[in-house]
């Protein structure tokens, strides 16, 4: 009977599943987009679920506090994730991952902190277009996704991937969209061109240049750029990465950087007048080169005053 009981809980224990709770906490410093990461850079603050926590956020501010000393403030949820055999292969523990995207403001990580702000471009060099592909990573990535296309067993199926490819990254004279960030990282999974394709099973190839990350958190980490592409569209979060006083440059710069994308100067200035998001403080920017910049503010009555578009992102096409 005994024998019976630890063989249950043997399988009890085999089937359990365990609850991450991850965090993508994003900045904007000097026109480049940062993430909070620990783990020498490869991976994003997180932990698990525990029976103290009062509630999933409450558990994931204690576990990013903890780990960071950084203080949540905007914080949303972003998705769960669940595929077995995503976070290191098919024999390890099943494992969901309730990921959060948080915006704030970078600071100077404290003594006896793993923490560290990195740069999201190094984890996905292919999402900055703002000056266009170096030639080098688009020739790798044209190359070895034609390859992986032709690999396939029909001339259909052949066809079906190399449109998929296009779609997603612009081959072929096609538009590039900004915000299939998940659908580039998971085309580049399917085809075995990253590190963690190649952890979980793929056969070993060459692989795309960009940072690895542990686990699933890369594919977290595209989920949240993706989610904040398309927000601030419609909705003003970026001025929760933007300082208490900013000039329309640096506005503008912010914008750039969370898109990956040029946006049309007087185009963009145009509507964040016309949509009223802004007021003069009345002071002037003390460290621009040229022509005095006025430094403007936030108006916050807006979101109480009505629907706000967002900034619609005038995208520059040249």
């Amino acid at each position: 009977m005994a024998g019976a009981t630890r063989k249950a809980l043997k399988t009890d224990a085999a089937n359990a599943i365990t609850a991450d709770l991850v965090a993508v906490l994003v900045a904007v410093t000097e026109g480049e987009p940062k993430i909070m990461t620990i783990a020498n850079d490869g991976a994003l603050p997180s932990g698990p679920f525990e029976f103290a926590h009062r509630s999933l956020q409450t558990g994931l501010r204690a576990w990013v506090e903890a780990q960071t000393g950084h203080p949540l403030g905007y914080v949303e949820q972003l998705y769960t994730f669940a595929d077995r055999g995503r976070a290191g292969g098919a024999k390890s523990p099943h494992s969901i991952s309730i990921s959060y995207l948080g915006l704030t403001r970078e600071d100077k990580v404290g003594q006896g902190f793993e923490a560290h702000w990195s740069g999201w471009y190094e984890y996905f060099p292919w999402e900055d277009q703002r000056a266009g592909l170096p030639a080098s990573l688009a020739k790798t990535l044209t190359s070895r996704l034609r390859g992986w296309s032709k690999s396939a067993a029909t001339t259909s199926l052949q066809r079906e991937r190399w449109q998929r490819a296009a779609i997603t990254f612009g081959f072929d004279g096609r538009e590039w969209n900004e915000e299939l960030v998940l659908q580039r990282y998971e085309l580049l999974y399917e085809a075995g061109l990253i590190p963690e394709a190649v952890r979980d099973g793929a056969p070993a190839t060459s692989v795309i240049p960009g940072r690895p990350m542990t686990g699933d958190h890369r594919r977290i980490l595209a989920t949240g750029i993706a989610r904040l592409r398309a927000k601030i569209k419609y909705r003003p979060v970026v001025f929760e990465l933007m300082p208490a006083e900013f000039t329309l440059l640096q506005l503008q710069r912010s914008v750039e950087a969370l898109a990956g994308r040029l946006v049309h100067k007087q185009n963009f200035r145009r509507l964040i007048e016309q949509q009223q998001l802004v007021e003069e403080t009345g002071a002037i920017a003390g460290d621009t080169v040229g022509r005095p910049a006025k430094l403007f503010r936030f108006r916050h009555a807006v979101l109480a005053e009505r629907a706000v578009a967002g900034t619609k992102l005038p995208l520059s096409r040249t």
